[in-house]
């Protein structure tokens, strides 16, 4: 609401603005009013106050009295009514020959009242919040793993490959194939893939989703034995563990992907094997300027930039005419962001996230 005094000021500044020859429609949208407010204001001696709060308005003709309303919570207080939901009382009633209002209703008025809770031994609904970012300025600082399903020859029957990516390079750094899911053989690769890292010292985090062997006690402890920070997904939400997530993506479409099935799980680890190598060895990551996992992981990655960067800019000398803009960008990526940046974001690595 707009005050008198303050629409007065407004049609003076208006005023003196046309008098200088501004246009009214201008003059008007520049003080945040349309021509035919200032016509109103202006209509009939001057402006007046606002007559919107002090008006009559009619009363809908479906709101229910004063009564209704406390007879609803009257039946709503009776013992044989007191635990049920008014989607189970109003169809009593009918089957009675009454009716007061509708479920909508009902809930809106013990809404109102206070009245209206969870009841039940199940758990309250609630929105769960973001999982903490964390970021990877190199290499062993933040990892994400998950387990996937690899057809058998068997319809209905699958083997499931459990991997570890490094989120700062995307290198897969661990991964074996089994017969069946669990915690015990997921403390075995995280184990081995610590080790052939050589990352004891300096642990990183591990992020995942809320499966069952992702949050067995035989992980968890063997996580906590060697000082890796846990991290995990919300329920149902496949966003944040984006890593693992394309990873899986990739390996599914590949060409030679077997879609029938394997026959067997020597062949799907032979399979596996031949691809972890021509991941992390040949494929040119598009998130990683085109170098490959491994060569992001070791640092190669640097020289083969500024050596593709040294390219564009002779090749722009050369031929200046054929360059409308900058080269391409062939700048390394400094660090990578798991579910960030954002509020809850802390570095990637153990220490400060335990102290966070």
């Amino acid at each position: 609401m707009i005050s008198v005094s303050d629409r007065r000021i407004a049609i003076e500044l208006i005023d003196t603005a046309r008098s200088c020859g501004a246009r009214l429609a201008p003059a008007c949208q520049t003080m945040g009013i349309s021509a035919r407010t200032y016509q109103r204001w202006t209509r009939g001696g001057g402006p007046k106050a606002d007559g919107r709060p002090d008006a009559e308005r009619p009363v809908p003709a479906n709101k229910l009295s004063d009564e209704e309303r406390q007879s609803v919570l009257n039946i709503c207080h009776q013992p044989e009514y007191a635990s049920l939901p008014p989607g189970q009382i109003v169809p009593r009633l009918a089957d009675q020959g009454r009716y007061i209002a509708s479920e909508s209703s009902f809930y809106r008025i013990l809404h109102e009242a206070g009245e209206q809770h969870h009841r039940g031994r199940s758990t309250k609904p609630h929105r769960s919040s973001p999982p903490k970012g964390y970021c990877a300025s190199a290499p062993n600082r933040v990892w994400s793993w998950d387990v996937t399903w690899l057809p058998a020859p068997i319809r209905g029957m699958f083997f499931y490959l459990y991997m570890i990516v490094d989120v700062y390079s995307r290198k897969i750094v661990g991964w074996e194939v089994h017969t069946h899911e669990s915690s015990e053989l997921a403390a075995i690769l995280v184990q081995k893939a610590v080790l052939s890292e050589g990352c004891q010292l300096d642990p990183p985090v591990l992020h995942s989703d809320n499966g069952g062997p992702q949050k067995g006690f035989t992980l968890k402890a063997k996580l906590e034995s060697l000082g890796i920070t846990p991290s995990y997904s919300r329920p149902r939400v496949s966003n944040d563990n984006p890593y693992s997530e394309s990873l899986f993506r990739t390996l599914k479409y590949r060409p030679e992907y077997p879609v029938k099935g394997f026959e067997s799980i020597n062949a799907a680890r032979k399979w596996c094997l031949a691809f972890v190598r021509w991941y992390n060895g040949e494929h040119l990551h598009s998130a990683l300027r085109y170098v490959t996992p491994d060569q992001r992981h070791s640092g190669q990655d640097l020289q083969i930039l500024v050596n593709r960067q040294k390219v564009y800019q002779e090749a722009k000398g050369r031929r200046p005419e054929r360059w409308s803009r900058t080269t391409r960008n062939w700048d390394p990526i400094s660090h990578v962001w798991l579910n960030g940046p954002g509020k809850d974001v802390v570095e990637g690595n153990p220490d400060i996230a335990q102290a966070a």
